[in-house]
């Protein structure tokens, strides 16, 4: 693992969540390191926008998938 942590572009914003909708459900696409061309959903906390890169600490885990009540 990297020291500094792997950037991910922004390609798409899903939804907001947390009990303020302060998080925002996000897919992103590693840019660097071995799992580099992935795709994967995050939780972000902060404003974001679709194209941002951002440094993701770790690559191995996902955030699940928002469901309607």
């Amino acid at each position: 693992m990297s020291d500094e942590g792997f950037p991910a572009e922004i390609v798409e914003i899903r939804e907001k969540t947390g009990v303020y909708g302060e998080i925002y459900q996000v897919l992103c696409k590693i840019l660097e390191g071995p799992d580099k061309g992935r795709v994967i959903l995050r939780n972000v906390k902060g404003p974001v926008k679709k194209g941002m890169i951002i440094i993701l600490l770790e690559t191995e885990r996902e955030a699940k998938e928002i469901k309607a009540r």
